[in-house]
């Protein structure tokens, strides 16, 4: 009687046309063998699909920050359902949303979500979540060689999402990139405006109908990060007043320091900070402390302090109190 051992030789390389994803219809043309298509290296996250296991690996990879990981996660899962997607099926919901790259209360494993117009077939398969779409409601486009609903569309879509969510992904997508002192992209067009979102919101019925609508009233397109969009929120909320939104401020020999949120007429700056190192982390302490310089009181926001949101809107409140804001 034999033992069967697994397979421990390094698999054989496969076709480089074949790329990180791919059908197991256009592996087998290119003559890849069955055996092959089960090796370690690869993974099925669909059926009929294969995708090398690095590809996930890289997604997942350290040196992004949450939302940028998800984005990455999801851009190479919608690849390889790519590889068997009906023409008449398109990225939709949050999956689309992460597409855009907008910021998302991701959860690890989601299904994708994909939708299709009128009464096609709705996609049946494992990983995926089908949705109907009215046509009089959704608009699609294609994106990285991708078919996704538009940025109104998708923002529209999401009403069941918690209203601090959909102001943050709304504050992404009508993001405008301004002209100013070393403003990164200045002059780029937003992905939407939100004149369109009202325009999608108003099409027809939409779930969460009065949570979008408040939504847009607390749109901006000055926020640059999803965290500086949850400071705003959560001190304007609090009966705070709104902050402008990076604020370049001038010293006494020019610019002096692009401020996150800032009271400019109480001169109360609230800076968050992210896990900067090194260089950044340096030039970010002597910004802080040429502001403090010229009259400032700087708060510092971590992720820890963004998740006691009472003692942030104390902390803000105090100040502004203590620079002459009445309530």
């Amino acid at each position: 009687m034999s033992c069967q051992y697994p397979d421990m030789r390094p698999p054989r390389p496969l076709p480089p046309e074949l790329g990180t994803v791919f059908s197991i219809a256009d592996a087998r043309s290119l003559g890849v063998g069955s055996d092959r298509l089960f090796r370690s290296d690869l993974t099925a996250p669909f059926r009929g699909v294969r995708l090398l296991r690095d590809t996930i690996l890289r997604a997942d990879a350290t040196g992004h920050d949450d939302f940028e990981t998800a984005t990455r996660a999801t851009r190479a899962l919608a690849l390889a359902y790519a590889e068997r997607m009906r023409p008449t099926e398109f990225f939709s919901h949050l999956t689309a949303a992460e597409l855009w790259g907008a910021p998302t209360p991701h959860v690890p494993g989601s299904p994708l979500d994909v939708a299709v117009f009128g009464n096609d077939p709705l996609p049946r398969c494992r990983g995926v979540r089908g949705h109907r779409a009215d046509p009089r409601l959704t608009t699609t486009t294609t994106l990285n060689g991708l078919r996704v609903a538009t940025p109104a569309s998708v923002w529209a879509s999401l009403g069941a999402l918690p209203l601090e969510d959909l102001v943050v992904i709304g504050d992404y997508f009508c993001r405008e990139w301004r002209e100013g002192f070393l403003r990164p992209r200045a002059g780029q067009r937003p992905l939407t405006t939100r004149t369109k979102l009202t325009a999608a919101l108003d099409a027809g019925r939409r779930v969460g109908s009065s949570r979008l609508r408040t939504a847009l009233g607390m749109v901006r397109e000055d926020s640059w990060s999803p965290r500086e969009s949850l400071c705003r929120i959560l001190l304007t909320t609090a009966g705070l007043p709104e902050p402008s939104l990076n604020l370049d401020v001038d010293g006494p020999v020019g610019f002096l320091a692009c401020v996150d949120l800032a009271y400019p007429t109480y001169r109360v700056a609230i800076e968050y900070q992210g896990q900067h190192h090194g260089a950044r982390y340096a030039k970010d302490i002597e910004r802080i402390e040429a502001l403090r310089a010229a009259g400032w009181i700087v708060i510092q926001v971590s992720s820890a302090l963004l998740a006691r949101p009472s003692d942030l809107v104390e902390r803000v409140r105090k100040a502004l109190i203590s620079r002459g804001w009445r309530p």
